[in-house]
C-alpha cells in the first residue's frame, strides 16, 4: 500500500512539475493517457533514484563534501535526464528539454513531493 501511495505522490509531483517548469512536458491525446504516462514515468523515476542514487552518492562522496552538497542538485538533474531518456526509449510522451529544464524540474519535483508527503499521513508505514 505504501508503494502505491509513494507512486501516486511522485506522479502528482511530476504533473505539477510539468505545469510549472518550461521544458518539462508530458503529452497524450486523452487525460487517461496522460495520467498513465505520469504514473509510468513516476515509476521509472523511482527506480532510477532507488538504484543509481545510492551508488552515485558512494562513488561521488568527495564531490558532495567539496561542494557542501550542491553536487546533489547536478546529480538529481542528470537522473531526471536519464528518466527522460528511458521514457523516450519506451515511446512515452514525456520530454525534458536540456540540462536546465532537468535541473529546475528535479528541484520542483523534490519540493512538491516533500510537501505532498508532509500532507499525507504515514499510517501505512510500520513504526
Amino acid at each position: 500500500m505504501g508503494f502505491l501511495i509513494r507512486l501516486a505522490i511522485t506522479a502528482i509531483a511530476l504533473w505539477i512539475t510539468t505545469l510549472i517548469v518550461p521544458g518539462v512536458e508530458v503529452g497524450g491525446r486523452y487525460g487517461g493517457n496522460t495520467a498513465l504516462t505520469l504514473v509510468v514515468v513516476a515509476l521509472i523515476f523511482g527506480v532510477v533514484n532507488a538504484v543509481l542514487k545510492p551508488v552515485i552518492k558512494v562513488v561521488g562522496c568527495v564531490f558532495y563534501l567539496l561542494t557542501l552538497g550542491l553536487f546533489a542538485l547536478v546529480v538529481n538533474a542528470l537522473l531526471f535526464l536519464l528518466t527522460d531518456w528511458i521514457a523516450r526509449q519506451l515511446d512515452l510522451p514525456f520530454r525534458v528539454d536540456g540540462f536546465w529544464a532537468a535541473f529546475w524540474g528535479a528541484i520542483v519535483m523534490a519540493v512538491v513531493s516533500w510537501l505532498i508527503s508532509v500532507a499525507v499521513p504515514d499510517r501505512w508505514e510500520a513504526r
